[in-house]
């Protein structure tokens, strides 16, 4: 018998649906239940996150092999391998991304067995798809060395909670690739982040890598917050620095 999640946004703001939720990361699902997997990718996608789905264990095993998820949300019941191997080959392989895995079951010793593989959290179901995004957005934080959902460089503050986005106190109007972009780079910030790393955590699977999006969006930042902010560090890729300048 199917289990499902809450429909996202059942009872919440409807402005918040709307916004982007932690931004710039890149999920993977896993589920073999067709229409759970589609809730999920439908709320994550709403929710700002760039998503890809895989419906058995082999090929969720196979993605998240072969490519650099922020985060990968398991079940744990699947056909072919089931998550629970599936999650002990990726720590085996030294893949370290967060790791939230759904399970049916109730059973303690269940959740301590994922945990024990390398899970970093747990969600059972049916559950509300409100908290299962809080969660995601507190395994992002973590992974990025950040306690707090609010973000901050110099003047440019970001509530990764809200995905309300202020400099010096006023609110900076974003499309939601824009915000995801700055997202990244406020996770990151001090570091230099390369076109391929944004290209890589900003989009599903199948995007055209050889697009001059990253630039275009980079420019349109760049008419938003202090120009200076974002330096680009040639030959290497991009870095967001409240320092006015490279010296």
């Amino acid at each position: 018998m199917a289990l499902f999640a809450l429909r996202y946004g059942e009872g919440s703001d409807p402005i918040e649906r709307q916004s982007p939720g932690e931004g710039a990361v890149r999920v993977l699902v896993v589920e073999d239940d067709r229409d759970l997997n589609r809730q999920l990718v439908s709320a994550l996608t709403d929710a700002g996150y760039a998503v890809d789905a895989a419906f058995d264990g082999e090929e969720g095993y196979f993605l998240g092999e072969t490519e650099p998820y922020d985060l990968v949300i398991l079940d744990t019941g699947l056909p072919k391998m089931d998550g629970i191997s599936v999650l002990e080959q990726w720590r085996r392989a030294e893949r370290k991304m967060p790791v939230i895995i759904l399970t049916a079951r109730d059973r303690w010793s269940d959740k301590v067995t994922g945990m024990d593989a390398g899970a970093d959290d747990y969600v059972a179901k049916p559950f509300h798809m409100e908290e299962l995004l809080a969660r995601i957005r507190a395994q992002v934080r973590r992974a990025s060395g950040h306690a707090k959902s609010d973000l901050e460089c110099g003047p440019l503050r970001l509530d990764t909670k809200t995905a309300r986005v202020t400099l010096s106190g006023q609110p900076v109007k974003l499309t939601s690739h824009e915000y995801r972009l700055l997202a990244y780079l406020m996770h990151h910030n001090e570091r230099v982040v390369s076109r391929t790393e944004l290209v890589e955590h900003l989009y599903e699977q199948d995007f055209d890598r050889d697009s001059n999006t990253i630039e275009v969006f980079i420019g349109r930042l760049r008419k938003k917050i202090p120009p200076e902010m974002i330096k680009t560090i040639r030959g290497l890729g991009y870095r967001l620095s409240q320092e006015a300048d490279d010296n």
